[in-house]
Formats: structure tokens, C-alpha cells, sequence
């Protein structure tokens, strides 16, 4: 996790997330984690273009800070009122290629991921899943991705081989699978974390502001449904606010920023969990 201004050091991970998938999990989320399995269609191609600044907030913050993007933002209307689980399996090169482009902070890089919202207890063959390629070109994050069951996008991502789509989704299938066969692409880290999201409206629309907390992750029992251990990969006391504009970001939030005294990061989460396990 880098400060913009200061040298690539990263933040330490924090203690070890013994719970796993404990009882802390389904007793503290469980119940809000489900709000999200109804986020995204099953068939549709999403696509979109953003702006994305990231902020690392010290939990006693997190209250206050939620209280004032509530007055401004819509809370994201699949997130209820206690927010979602977010579970992704990120693939990469035996040499970490898309870690190292990412670190180098190459002007256009990519990386492929399986990305779970809900409750990450439940999750089995037909549980819907999306497969993304998040990609960055010059300070415009690009994301695009196909819902599906988890058994195809095993399939299509470990298995090498071509699923069932709808004509539109031929194009991006085309393209994982040429990633994944092309690169010999692998399972690497799993990253998990709860979030709480809001969304604008009127002069802010297309303005999405997310709250990320207790980020964990693992190197091993690369399924999104085992029952495996995590550790935290961000500090527990630590989360990490994400800002996503299509053109700019309004100056109250930018002012708020400044008021709560938040420190602008370069971090991913992917980058995280690597460095946390000894990985790079």
C-alpha cells in the first residue's frame, strides 16, 4: 500500500484472520453479504470507463465518514443498509506478470479476476460469479465482465476451454480464453473484504463511493467456497475508501478528503495478498 508521495513500501499485513470463514463472518455479515448476490444480471456484458482515487481511513473514522457520504449519495440500492461481501480469485503468470505491471506501474495493464458478491459460505457450482478483465490505460480504469455460474467460469478460466455464452459475450470469451491459454495463466491469491456502497445522483451521477473493510485474503485453497483460513492483508484497524468517477470528482468529496485528513494510496488488493504471503 503506497502513499503517492512516499516510497514503495508496503504496509505490513495484520494479524492472521483466524475466523476464516468463522462464525465473526456469518454471524456479523452473513445476512447483508446475501444483499449482494442479487448485484449484477446473469447474461448482460458490462462495460464501463472510470476515474479511481483510493484513500487509506483509519476505522474510528469510518462512522463519520459514512454518516457524510449518506447525506450526499444514495446508498447503492443492491448493498441494503450494512453493505456486501466481496470474494475475487485473481489469475496470473508463474512470474507474477500482472502483479510486476502493476508495481511498475506500466501505462496500460491488466488482470483477470472471478469476483463473488454475497455470502462467500454458500458458494457452489451454480452460484453466479462474474469473470472480469479490469484493465488501466493511462489513469482510466476499464472493467468488463460476463456473469456466470461458477462451474463455467471454472471452466473457462482453469479448464482452457470454450462455454456457452449469448452472441454478445463471444467477443470478451474469446479474449479470456486467449489470456488464460495464451499467458498458461493460474489461480493465485483469493482477496475478501466488506463493503458498503454509494452512489450518485443528479450533478454527482456516475459517482460511486466505496468503503472497504477487513481486507483479507489467501495463496491456497484457491475455490471461492472453501472454508480456508484468510489473513488480513490491510491492517484490521485500517480500511480503504475508493472513489470512481466517470470525469471528475465533485469538490465536496475532494474537501471532505481533506477535512478527515485521508492519505491518497496506490494500492490493490491483488498486490496486497502477493506481498502479505511472501509471494513477489
Amino acid at each position: 500500500m503506497r502513499p503517492e508521495s512516499a516510497s514503495p513500501t508496503a504496509i505490513g499485513p495484520g494479524p492472521d484472520d483466524r475466523a476464516g470463514h468463522g462464525a465473526d463472518d456469518r454471524a456479523g455479515h452473513g445476512a447483508d453479504d446475501r444483499a449482494g448476490h442479487a448485484l449484477r444480471g446473469v447474461t448482460r456484458l458490462h462495460a464501463f470507463n472510470r476515474y479511481e482515487i483510493k484513500y487509506l481511513v483509519d476505522n474510528a473514522a469510518v462512522p463519520a465518514l459514512r454518516d457524510q457520504l449518506a447525506r450526499r449519495l444514495d446508498r447503492d440500492s443492491h448493498a441494503g443498509t450494512t453493505g456486501y461481501g466481496v470474494w475475487s480469485l485473481y489469475y496470473d503468470t508463474d512470474d507474477l506478470r500482472f502483479y510486476w505491471e502493476k508495481i511498475e506501474g506500466l501505462r496500460f495493464r491488466r488482470k483477470l479476476r472471478i469476483r463473488h458478491y454475497g455470502d462467500r459460505t454458500g458458494i457452489d457450482d451454480d452460484t453466479t460469479v462474474h469473470v472480469e478483465i479490469k484493465q488501466r490505460v493511462n489513469r482510466v480504469t476499464q472493467k468488463r465482465r460476463i456473469a456466470l455460474p461458477y462451474r463455467l467460469a471454472r471452466q473457462l478460466c482453469d479448464g482452457r476451454a470454450m462455454i456457452d455464452h449469448a452472441e454478445p459475450q463471444r467477443g470478451f470469451v474469446q479474449e479470456v480464453l486467449g489470456l488464460v491459454s495464451g499467458l498458461d495463466l493460474r489461480p493465485v491469491a483469493i482477496t475478501g473484504y466488506h463493503r458498503l456502497a454509494f452512489v450518485g445522483t443528479g450533478a454527482d451521477l456516475g459517482l460511486r463511493v466505496t468503503l472497504d473493510t477487513r481486507v483479507r485474503g489467501r495463496d491456497r485453497d484457491l475455490h471461492l467456497g472453501v472454508a480456508a483460513e484468510n489473513r488480513f492483508i490491510v491492517p484490521p484497524w485500517r480500511s480503504i475508501m475508493e472513489v470512481k468517477a466517470n470525469e471528475r470528482v465533485p469538490y465536496w468529496l475532494t474537501d471532505l478528503a481533506a477535512q478527515a485528513n485521508l492519505s491518497v494510496v496506490r494500492v490493490s488488493k491483488y498486490c496486497q495478498c502477493v506481498e502479505a504471503f511472501g509471494r513477489a
